[in-house]
């Protein structure tokens, strides 16, 4: 596991209307506002989260 990678995530498309399920996921990974990029860690459980709400967002490799 490469526990010092991270992942930079930018959210571009709203949270209106998703399910709770989804913005719970979006909150748990730190994405507050549209358009503002979070750096998290790559580890399995943020990667299950990133899975759930991929069609949200954008994510480069750091």
């Amino acid at each position: 596991m490469a526990s010092n990678k991270t992942l930079k995530l930018t959210l571009v498309r709203s949270m209106n209307g998703r399910l709770k399920s989804h913005k719970a996921c979006a909150r748990g990974l730190g994405i507050r506002k549209m358009h503002n990029p979070v750096t998290v860690l790559d580890t399995p459980e943020n990667r299950g989260m990133i899975n759930k709400i991929s069609y949200m967002l954008n994510v480069e490799e750091v």
